[in-house]
């Protein structure tokens, strides 16, 4: 049985798909990008600031299914450009303890919905 996850403490969806999916006990995130969920505005003052708003949109979202960073095993990062990976990578350790970080990868693409520097997906288990 698959629920539904959306709330509007992340930006609401711009096409065919949810914030998230719990199935059973494993939660499916989809992408989220730097965009402020209040103003719907794109966040892209520095890399920084830009990954960040993406770690917090992306908390709101686990915190709709009652999780949080502890409860992800395996995350995905795409970039538009590997020479940022040290500056997200800075924001993104913030967000993790070392000892139980999920698995990850991260991969530069061309593009990015909105031609931002960062979309970030997650699965967690409760």
């Amino acid at each position: 049985m698959k629920k539904i996850i959306n709330t509007p403490k992340a930006p609401a969806p711009i096409g065919p798909y949810n914030q998230a999916v719990l199935s059973g006990n494993i939660l499916f995130t989809s992408g989220q990008i730097a965009i402020h969920p209040e103003t719907g505005e794109l966040v892209m003052s520095d890399i920084k600031t830009e990954t960040k708003q993406v770690m917090e949109n992306m908390k709101a979202v686990l915190e709709a299914a009652d999780m949080t960073f502890g409860n992800v095993v395996k995350t995905s990062i795409f970039i538009s450009d590997m020479n940022n990976f040290g500056q997200i990578n800075e924001v993104y350790t913030t967000y993790f303890d070392n000892a139980t970080a999920p698995a990850r990868e991260t991969v530069e693409v061309a593009n990015l919905p909105k031609f931002v520097n960062v979309e970030i997906s997650m699965i967690a288990v409760k």
